[in-house]
Protein backbone atom coordinates (compact mmCIF):
# COMPACT_ATOMS: atom_id res chain seq x y z
CA UNK A 1 0.00 0.00 0.00
CA UNK A 2 2.70 2.36 0.97
CA UNK A 3 4.81 1.71 -2.35
CA UNK A 4 1.18 2.85 -4.44
CA UNK A 5 0.62 6.01 -2.31
CA UNK A 6 4.13 7.17 -3.19
CA UNK A 7 4.13 6.29 -7.20
CA UNK A 8 0.40 8.60 -6.55
CA UNK A 9 2.03 11.76 -4.61
CA UNK A 10 5.39 10.82 -7.84
CA UNK A 11 2.67 11.25 -10.69
CA UNK A 12 1.41 14.71 -8.75
CA UNK A 13 4.85 15.95 -8.67
CA UNK A 14 5.56 14.92 -11.60
CA UNK A 15 2.51 16.64 -13.45
CA UNK A 16 3.39 20.03 -11.60
CA UNK A 17 6.33 19.69 -12.50
CA UNK A 18 5.94 18.89 -16.38
CA UNK A 19 3.24 22.05 -16.12
CA UNK A 20 5.58 24.47 -15.39
CA UNK A 21 8.26 23.10 -18.02
CA UNK A 22 5.77 23.40 -20.48
CA UNK A 23 4.47 27.12 -19.41
CA UNK A 24 7.38 28.73 -18.51
CA UNK A 25 9.17 29.02 -21.93
CA UNK A 26 5.76 30.65 -23.48
CA UNK A 27 5.74 33.07 -21.03
CA UNK A 28 9.27 34.12 -22.36
CA UNK A 29 8.00 34.04 -25.80
CA UNK A 30 5.35 36.44 -24.91
CA UNK A 31 8.14 38.32 -22.02
CA UNK A 32 10.45 39.06 -24.99
CA UNK A 33 8.03 40.80 -27.03
CA UNK A 34 7.50 43.28 -23.95
CA UNK A 35 9.19 46.68 -23.81
CA UNK A 36 11.70 47.02 -21.29
CA UNK A 37 10.46 48.53 -18.01
CA UNK A 38 6.74 48.33 -19.01
CA UNK A 39 4.19 47.06 -17.38
CA UNK A 40 3.73 43.78 -19.17
CA UNK A 41 7.21 42.95 -18.21
CA UNK A 42 7.05 43.99 -14.87
CA UNK A 43 3.98 41.72 -15.03
CA UNK A 44 5.93 39.00 -16.81
CA UNK A 45 8.33 38.97 -14.07
CA UNK A 46 6.25 38.15 -11.50
CA UNK A 47 4.57 35.27 -13.19
CA UNK A 48 8.15 33.88 -14.51
CA UNK A 49 9.25 34.16 -11.18
CA UNK A 50 6.03 32.63 -9.38
CA UNK A 51 5.63 29.74 -11.65
CA UNK A 52 9.72 29.05 -11.48
CA UNK A 53 9.93 29.35 -7.41
CA UNK A 54 6.46 28.30 -5.84
CA UNK A 55 5.48 25.37 -8.15
CA UNK A 56 8.05 24.42 -10.05
CA UNK A 57 11.35 24.20 -7.52
CA UNK A 58 9.25 21.86 -4.80
CA UNK A 59 7.69 20.07 -7.63
CA UNK A 60 11.18 19.11 -8.74
CA UNK A 61 12.48 18.45 -5.54
CA UNK A 62 9.20 16.37 -4.60
CA UNK A 63 9.84 14.38 -7.50
CA UNK A 64 13.26 12.93 -7.08
CA UNK A 65 13.00 12.15 -3.42
CA UNK A 66 9.59 10.59 -4.53
CA UNK A 67 11.19 9.23 -7.78
CA UNK A 68 14.70 7.99 -5.36
CA UNK A 69 12.43 6.60 -3.21
CA UNK A 70 10.70 4.26 -5.26
CA UNK A 71 13.54 3.00 -6.65
CA UNK A 72 14.96 2.15 -3.09
CA UNK A 73 11.38 0.90 -2.42
CA UNK A 74 11.50 -1.59 -5.44
CA UNK A 75 15.21 -2.26 -5.09
CA UNK A 76 15.37 -1.07 -8.73
CA UNK A 77 19.24 -0.48 -7.97
CA UNK A 78 19.39 -3.62 -7.23
CA UNK A 79 19.52 -5.23 -10.61
CA UNK A 80 20.00 -1.97 -12.61
CA UNK A 81 18.24 -2.42 -15.67
CA UNK A 82 18.67 -0.45 -19.25
CA UNK A 83 15.54 1.08 -18.70
CA UNK A 84 16.00 3.05 -15.53
CA UNK A 85 19.36 4.49 -16.57
CA UNK A 86 17.97 6.26 -19.87
CA UNK A 87 15.30 7.48 -17.76
CA UNK A 88 17.36 8.69 -15.17
CA UNK A 89 19.66 10.17 -17.85
CA UNK A 90 16.51 12.20 -19.19
CA UNK A 91 15.62 13.05 -15.78
CA UNK A 92 18.93 14.83 -15.01
CA UNK A 93 18.14 16.12 -18.72
CA UNK A 94 15.15 17.48 -17.28
CA UNK A 95 16.75 18.72 -14.21
CA UNK A 96 19.26 20.49 -16.11
CA UNK A 97 16.48 22.23 -18.08
CA UNK A 98 14.86 23.54 -15.43
CA UNK A 99 18.25 25.29 -14.16
CA UNK A 100 18.65 26.56 -17.57
CA UNK A 101 15.16 28.16 -17.62
CA UNK A 102 15.65 29.85 -14.12
CA UNK A 103 18.93 31.77 -15.69
CA UNK A 104 16.78 32.94 -18.30
CA UNK A 105 14.16 33.94 -15.53
CA UNK A 106 17.07 35.59 -13.91
CA UNK A 107 17.78 37.59 -17.05
CA UNK A 108 14.38 38.91 -17.72
CA UNK A 109 14.25 39.55 -14.17
CA UNK A 110 17.33 42.04 -14.74
CA UNK A 111 15.48 43.62 -17.99
CA UNK A 112 18.09 41.78 -20.37
CA UNK A 113 16.52 39.92 -23.41
CA UNK A 114 18.26 36.80 -23.96
CA UNK A 115 17.77 34.98 -27.50
CA UNK A 116 14.19 35.64 -29.37
CA UNK A 117 11.02 34.50 -29.43
CA UNK A 118 11.72 31.84 -31.63
CA UNK A 119 14.31 30.32 -29.61
CA UNK A 120 12.05 30.20 -26.52
CA UNK A 121 9.36 28.26 -29.18
CA UNK A 122 12.25 25.56 -29.95
CA UNK A 123 13.09 24.81 -26.36
CA UNK A 124 9.68 24.93 -25.40
CA UNK A 125 9.46 21.35 -27.24
CA UNK A 126 12.23 19.77 -25.12
CA UNK A 127 10.40 18.66 -21.91
CA UNK A 128 8.04 16.96 -24.73
CA UNK A 129 10.79 14.84 -26.20
CA UNK A 130 12.06 13.98 -22.72
CA UNK A 131 8.67 13.30 -21.30
CA UNK A 132 7.97 10.47 -24.38
CA UNK A 133 11.62 9.03 -23.56
CA UNK A 134 11.08 8.91 -19.69
CA UNK A 135 6.97 7.60 -20.02
CA UNK A 136 8.11 5.00 -22.12
CA UNK A 137 10.94 3.62 -20.44
CA UNK A 138 8.96 3.38 -16.81
CA UNK A 139 5.74 2.20 -18.46
CA UNK A 140 7.28 -0.27 -21.43
CA UNK A 141 10.42 -0.52 -19.84
CA UNK A 142 11.67 -1.87 -23.09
Amino acid sequence: MGYLWLKAFHIIAVTAWMAGLFYLPRLMVYHRRTAVGGESSEIFKVMERRLLKAIMLPAMILSWILGLSLIWVTDAFASLSLWLVVKLVAVVAMTAFHFWLAQFVGAFAEDERPRDERFFRIINEIPTVLLIVIVIMAVVKP
